[in-house]
């Protein structure tokens, strides 16, 4: 049976509350994180347990860390990468021991993902997260400051206005950081950590491109199948695997993402979901988040459940990016009554397919 949860930011950051998602129906898991741990740096004990404590004492469970970042230093390749990889091996060794079973993580040069608006207004008068791809044409600090403008507050990962001075450097940094060498490192890493996640019995489940393309001239190689298998043949281990995300690698339509699904998980390689949709509207490349259900956007969500169902997927699994609806103003894309009705629909189909068995 596979294990629905439901992302949380923290008690600090996030106005959804612990006993909100707990009153979903048939959510059991918090996917967490300590948000404030510098990147590099060793999650300390208490603080993990901490999050464990409070997430438990809602009548929740804490198996899944999205995420653990990973230092531009490991991804660039430079000499200081061994001293952050050494302290995320110990950061994994403490997460074992309050009972975390996967890390989901990215390999994504500079930012997690982008959008190019993250308030499109839809003709149902919901918000949205949208893409276009002729708007990210030009100097990528211009185009991040002008999505800024638009983000109600909020800042993309990895663009937080601190992080934004940075620009110039990083991407000098990463000048001589084509795809090849950005595969070598990813290798180096994986080399040093999967065996220390054997030990640990913690998997490591790398989150696709979002979108899955290369931008700004910065290399991209979690875009599809053929990405896929070669990051899995990097270190032949079950503990390094994938996270499969329906909408991130759906946003290429060449993509068969119930394939790619029934390929991994019956591989063993493919311990945590990210269910969510996307609708492809104006230019070809350009897409915006929707509702979870088929009927609204492109990628077919029975199909996905199915795949799963018919592999017998008994790992982890939430909704991502929805709509911000009814009035609500939180964090674009992590929204609670959409998520929610995700889960409900979800659940659904889950319910269906097992009783049609």
């Amino acid at each position: 049976m596979l294990k629905m949860g439901f992302r949380w930011f923290g008690q600090d950051d996030d106005p959804i509350s612990l006993s909100q998602i707990r009153q979903i129906p048939g959510t059991t898991q918090v996917v967490g994180a300590l948000f404030d741990i510098p990147v590099g740096e060793v999650w300390p004990k208490e603080r993990i347990a901490q999050l464990k404590q409070e997430v438990e004492a809602a009548g929740l469970k804490l198996e899944v860390i999205e995420s653990v970042n990973i230092h531009d230093d490991i991804k660039i390749g430079k000499p200081s990468r061994d001293r952050y990889i050494a302290n995320y091996q110990q950061t994994i060794r403490n997460l074992s021991e309050y009972g975390i079973k996967v890390i989901c993580y990215n390999f994504m040069p500079v930012f997690d993902w982008i959008r190019t608006n993250l308030a499109l207004k839809l003709e149902d008068g919901s918000n949205v997260m949208s893409f276009e791809a002729a708007k990210v044409e030009g100097d990528p600090e211009d185009i991040i400051k002008s999505v800024q403008d638009e983000a109600n507050g909020y800042s993309l990962p990895g663009w937080e206005p601190e992080r934004l001075a940075e620009v110039k450097r990083l991407f000098s940094e990463y000048a001589d950081v084509d795809a090849e060498k950005l595969r070598e490192n990813l290798k180096y890493f994986l080399d040093a950590i999967i065996p220390v996640c054997e030990e640990c019995d913690i998997k490591m489940a790398m989150h696709p491109d979002d979108p899955p393309r290369p931008l700004f001239g910065l290399p991209r190689i979690y875009k599809n199948r053929e990405d896929m298998e070669a990051i899995v043949a990097m270190h032949d281990s079950p503990y390094n695997a994938l996270t499969i995300c329906t909408g991130s690698l759906g946003e290429n339509p060449e993509n068969d993402v119930p394939a790619l699904i029934r390929e991994f998980v019956k591989q063993d390689r493919a311990p945590f979901i990210h269910a969510r949709n996307i609708k492809f509207a104006g230019a070809p490349g350009d897409f915006h988040e929707s509702s979870h259900l088929s009927s609204t956007g492109s990628i077919d969500m029975f199909e996905v459940m199915k795949a799963l169902h018919d592999t017998h997927f008994d790992g982890y699994i939430r909704p991502d990016h929805g709509r911000n609806i009814w009035g609500e103003t939180g964090r674009p894309g992590y929204g609670l009554y959409d998520r929610a009705l995700g889960i409900a629909y979800l659940n659904g189909l889950w319910e269906a397919l097992e009783k049609d068995n």
